[in-house]
């Protein structure tokens, strides 16, 4: 199964079905934190809610078509990283993530997606990565302006979050412009 290490405090790993309560836990423990950007969110509200959507994360790995993983921060689980679809005849793809609140601060996204980077345009030979935030969330909007992505546009009214519309921008990188090899 995908999993690799990020550095010597990072790994990323394909959930299974034995992850099911761990995940569960951490995102019951950082609802509050998450529900703002996450509208599945509410829809997980037991370990069982995660069984229907774990199989599917499986199959799309074993697809070559994304893959949804946990971050594990020496060892404990503190987020979610995935490719949401791999586009081969344009060599393109999304990045999502999500950390827990008590894990801020460290570095755990930037390097994950740095190190996902560096998977993704040397091992895959992706050319185009976007990642798309909430325009209001800027710890999420924090990642791809460090690492250097391009801010191609805002979507007003992108997205539907439980009683509201939140406008999304888009960022870039291309495989050209990626500084790491």
């Amino acid at each position: 199964m995908f999993s690799f290490t990020v550095d010597k405090e990072i790994s990323i790993e394909l959930f299974q079905q034995h992850h099911k309560e761990e995940l569960y836990e951490l995102i019951d423990s950082n609802r509050d934190h998450l529900r703002p950007w996450l509208l599945w969110v509410d829809k997980r509200r037991s370990p069982e809610d995660l069984e229907p959507v774990i199989p599917i994360w499986i199959r799309n790995y074993a697809d070559n078509n994304g893959f949804d993983a946990g971050i594990r921060y020496h060892g404990r689980l503190v987020g979610m990283i995935g490719l949401h679809y791999i586009d081969w005849k344009n060599r393109s793809t999304s990045i999502g993530y999500l950390l827990t609140e008590e894990a801020q601060g460290k570095g755990i996204i930037t390097r994950s997606v740095s190190s996902l980077l560096n998977y993704l345009f040397n091992e895959l030979d992706l050319n185009r990565v976007e990642i798309q935030c909430a325009l209001n969330n800027g710890k999420s909007i924090g990642i791809p302006a460090r690492l250097g992505f391009t801010k191609e546009g805002i979507t007003r009214d992108g997205q539907w979050l439980y009683d509201h519309y939140e406008d999304i921008v888009t960022y870039s990188m291309l495989k050209k412009d990626w500084p790491v090899s």
